[in-house]
């Protein structure tokens, strides 16, 4: 049996990497009474995984943390000792309880929804860039790989972009795909659209990640729900 847990990342919490998201959530497990599962070896640690890596700086409202159980528990009992164990800037919204046979997470990430701010008249002008990168066919980048910088096509990767005009700045809600083959970032997608605006700089993003998600299309549905 696994817990899936859904959880948040709040603003205070942004600069902690995912590496020490990982060791405070091993060490959360710990400090429960659930039957977690242990891996083996000469050092055993709580087997886990991530749906998705959370990039430094952006904060989240639906991050993943899949843990697999000794036994049968009950998704009450798992949200109420996580959200004992885990500080507020880590809130526990929702578990779900599967079957070691149901897929990974990772395996049934598509893509995710993101909402950017950006400030300043700078902001505003990235939204004048939208309509025409929206109207483009193909739009090629410079995209990081695990084998280094390529040229990659990031249009198809930009499900849905939208923008709107705040007094301050701009707000930019973004679906972007979020697979092994195929990820837009979004301070990728701002440095782009920032080129087309013809800014010499890319404007400071403040990344807010709304969903996870699989399927695509209008079958496209939270994870959780998957």
């Amino acid at each position: 049996m696994r817990a899936l847990i859904c959880f948040g990342k709040r603003a205070r919490l942004r600069f902690i990497s995912h590496l020490d998201l990982q060791r405070f959530m091993q060490r959360a497990l710990r400090r429960t009474d659930l039957p977690v599962a242990y891996s083996q070896g000469f050092n055993p640690h709580p087997q886990m995984a991530f749906a998705s890596a959370l990039a430094m700086g952006w904060v989240s409202e639906y991050e993943i943390l899949d843990v697999k159980m000794a036994q049968e528990v009950a998704a009450e009992h798992v949200k109420e000792q996580m959200s004992a164990a885990l500080p507020k800037d880590l809130p526990v919204f929702s578990v779900r309880m599967v079957e070691d046979r149901h897929p990974a997470m990772m395996a049934m990430l598509t893509m995710a929804d993101y909402e950017i701010r950006l400030s300043g008249e700078d902001g505003q002008r990235i939204l004048w860039a939208i309509p025409g990168f929206l109207a483009e066919t193909s739009v090629m980048a410079m995209r990081k790989t695990k084998s280094g910088e390529k040229p990659c096509d990031i249009r198809p990767m930009a499900i849905e972009l939208r923008g709107e005009e705040l007094a301050d700045g701009a707000l930019i809600c973004a679906r972007l795909a979020l697979t092994e083959q195929a990820t837009l970032k979004p301070d990728l997608l701002i440095k782009v659209l920032s080129e087309r605006a013809g800014l010499s700089e890319t404007p400071r993003a403040q990344v807010l990640r709304k969903a996870l998600l699989t399927g695509g299309g209008a079958a496209a549905k939270p994870l959780m729900e998957a």
